[in-house]
């Protein structure tokens, strides 16, 4: 391990900056159509030696220039009616409320003559999220162990014991992922009541580039005492918020010797790093550069991390803005988990946005020497990620998430369009690595390196992708009849299929699909830690 003073790594700094905002339309046309290398490079940005910058530019790479025109279009629309989308997911999570809580629209309207109308308090225990409405399943997954015994206290350290592939296992990775959505109310409800564990606490973490507390993550353990299992689960992509999906549809991405190229805004999210001033990234890499000064202001995360408490958080803690974010928060928790905690194993999670800070946390973890808490790694499971860097973080992380046994499943259901941002080419070099399990619409299982039309925008999947969503429209409405009453879907799912067909992907990216591909999936494949599909 490196000294204070020292840095493990050499960092020579070589990233990609597309910046939407720095171009106008005018400067975007002549891009496009005469590829005007005065207007594109207002929309690139990269490091000193200018090689990345030129290749993109270059009249021999037409494909690429496409692809940040893409980009750039859909960033620009996002920015655009950003605040609109805020709005309209205020009104629209607000409505739900009034209508669940008050028995839907006949309830609603006798409530109101009678003068008991039951109003939402947003962050209540209460007030579920559009995702929440999307599905309501919040029960974990009844094995045939959970039918024939009650829940013994060595369940989990059971479970466990099948291995990472543990349908058990994964139905909760999933419905946490979905969980993590909710705010800390919800969540602590539902991981102390319903799933009879141990809430440890929600943390609402700082995003210096958004200047905002927009990265989520809660954690949980199977138990109070002597656990088995800790678990953390990251907020993913939410609906209407634009920033999100604009950070899932980014190319920028910051070099990291020895790891190599990682999306930047993804750093950004969990806190290491700066687009504004590039430096950040190669200071917050550097493993142990925190410094005993800020151990106070860590200490006081820790202590008063609940996100509805930390968004009054003490400008004392300002100076240390590092110590508020996502990955320092995590960390810092975690090892104190494992401190007491002697005999658990821990697991990351996360459904779309979530799933790619899931397993870049670990893959900060080793970059950071953590080898001890990394040897307490029991897996990492996600759900609908996008791609977080290029081929040679998978090389990187291979010994840690790979051997002696899997530990990184990455599920993917059929054409879910976020698993296959941001592009694969051999420009941009993003990469998935890991176990991927893809899902398709009959939620049978295969095992594969890379999901089928792995850039999504392939003419030849164009009407087998309209198509599909045709059949997952009409599937909405006969599922509850085929698998029982727990599978029939909301009428808020039913209108995002509906939404679908105009968008093929974008519905399947609904975590509707990933619960039902872990609970209905067939031809379980995961050659570690074998089970029978039936009854774990």
């Amino acid at each position: 391990m490196a000294t204070e003073n020292e840095s493990p790594i050499s960092f020579n700094s070589r990233f990609l900056i597309v910046s939407p905002e720095n171009g106008g339309i005018f400067d975007l046309l002549k891009f496009w159509a005469f590829n005007n290398q005065e207007s594109g490079a207002k929309f690139l940005e990269s490091s000193h030696d200018g090689v990345i910058q030129d290749q993109l530019l270059s009249d021999d790479t037409p494909d690429h220039r496409w692809v940040i025109i893409v980009s750039i279009i859909v960033r620009k629309i996002l920015a655009f009616f950003g605040k609109l989308m805020e709005w309209i997911g205020y009104i629209v999570e607000f409505m739900l409320n009034l209508f669940s809580l008050n028995g839907n629209f006949l309830g609603l309207l006798y409530n109101f003559f009678h003068g008991n109308v039951v109003i939402p308090q947003r962050d209540s225990e209460t007030f579920i999220s559009a995702i929440g409405h999307l599905d309501g399943r919040i029960d974990l997954f009844k094995s045939e162990m959970m039918l024939n015994k009650t829940i013994e206290p060595e369940f989990w350290k059971k479970i466990l014991q099948f291995g990472a592939g543990s349908r058990v296992l994964m139905d909760l990775c999933i419905i946490a992922s979905k969980l993590a959505y909710e705010n800390a109310n919800v969540v602590r409800n539902v991981v102390n009541l319903h799933w009879k564990m141990h809430f440890i606490d929600f943390y609402n973490c700082w995003n210096d580039y958004q200047k905002e507390m927009s990265t989520q993550v809660f954690i949980l353990c199977n138990k109070p005492k002597d656990a088995d299992l800790i678990l953390i689960s990251f907020r993913g992509t939410e609906p209407f918020d634009a920033d999100d999906w604009s950070t899932d549809f980014d190319y920028s991405w910051y070099e990291i010797p020895k790891l190599g190229k990682v999306h930047m805004g993804f750093l950004e999210a969990l806190g290491l790093g700066n687009r504004m001033n590039t430096s950040a990234f190669s200071e917050q890499l550097q493993g142990e550069n925190i410094s005993s000064n800020n151990s106070n202001a860590r200490h006081a995360l820790d202590k008063s991390s609940n996100s509805e408490q930390s968004r009054g958080a003490d400008d004392n803690l300002v100076p240390a803005m590092g110590e508020r974010t996502a990955y320092y928060a995590v960390r810092s928790k975690l090892k104190s988990l494992l401190e007491e905690h002697k005999n658990a194993r821990f697991v990351v999670t996360g459904h779309s946005l979530g799933g790619a800070l899931a397993i870049l946390f670990p893959t900060v973890l080793v970059l950071h020497e953590e080898l001890e808490v990394m040897g307490r790694l029991f897996g990492v499971y996600t759900y609908g990620q996008p791609r977080i860097g290029n081929e040679q973080i998978g090389r990187f992380m291979e010994a840690h998430l790979e051997h002696p046994v899997p530990k990184y499943f990455r599920v993917v259901y059929c054409n879910d369009m976020v698993p296959r941002l941001p592009y694969d080419n051999k420009t941009f070099l993003y990469k998935h690595f890991g176990i991927c399990l893809y899902y398709n619409s009959l939620y049978i299982e295969q095992k594969v390196d890379e999901e089928p039309n792995k850039n999504y925008f392939a003419w030849r999947y164009l009407i087998p992708d309209y198509l599909n969503a045709i059949w997952e429209l009409f599937r909405s409405f006969i599922i509850g009849y085929l698998y029982g009453p727990e599978y029939k879907e909301s009428w808020e799912s039913i209108l995002l299929r509906i939404i679908g067909l105009a968008i093929p992907g974008l519905s399947a990216h609904s975590p509707v699909d990933y619960v039902n591909s872990v609970r209905l999936g067939r031809t379980r494949s995961v050659e570690s830690g074998m089970y029978s599909a039936e009854q774990y």
